[in-house]
């Protein structure tokens, strides 16, 4: 059966494509070996393309995988498993945005103190030093507008990446909902 996941979950339309491959790349990579919740997804998938009503495609998908050896237990034991897949990855995501912000932003706060300190001598100076203070304010703001554009740009990526994990989470929550409704 084909192993790509990123038509399995249609919350994903619409949503950040990079984060949304990243997430989908786990999963491929951390998939089960046999008949488990990615494979039941794609059955399921094909049933509801061919306008079957929900319940009974979560039906007849569970009555074909259970001739091959799925239970109930094993379902939603590997939903659990693929939900544990994007949970660490959302872990490791938060620690390099972390980290990434701490490089990028945290880095030109700090380099900004020095300058500030910087310029508190240059300003005490003479005024022949007049020429060296207006420098240090142009490298302030270059760091500013440097700091503001990073910081926007890793905002936004957290938050297409958050929107999709949390599409991703709620899709299969109400899968597992819907198994335990219907099978």
């Amino acid at each position: 059966m084909n192993k790509n996941l990123s038509t399995l979950f249609s919350y994903l339309e619409g949503l950040d494509t990079r984060s949304a491959q990243f997430l989908m790349k786990a999963l491929e990579s951390n998939n089960l070996p046999g008949f488990d919740y990615i494979e039941f997804k794609q059955s399921l998938g094909a049933l509801v393309s061919m306008n079957m009503d929900e319940g009974t495609a979560f039906k007849s998908a569970f009555a074909t995988a259970s001739t091959m050896g799925l239970t109930k237990q094993k379902l939603l034991e590997s939903a659990t498993h693929y939900k544990q897949i994007l949970q660490k990855e959302k872990g490791q995501f938060d620690i390099a945005l972390k980290n990434r912000l701490q490089q990028r932003v945290g880095a030109k706060a700090e380099e900004n103190k020095r300058h500030e300190a910087r310029l508190k001598q240059i300003e005490d100076q003479i005024k022949r030093l007049q020429e060296e203070i207006v420098q240090v304010k142009h490298k302030i703001a270059e760091n500013d507008k440097v700091r503001e554009t990073e910081g926007t740009k890793l905002k936004v990526q957290k938050d297409n990446f958050e929107s999709t994990y949390e599409k991703i989470q709620t899709e299969i929550n109400n899968d597992v909902q819907k198994i335990s409704q219907f099978i």
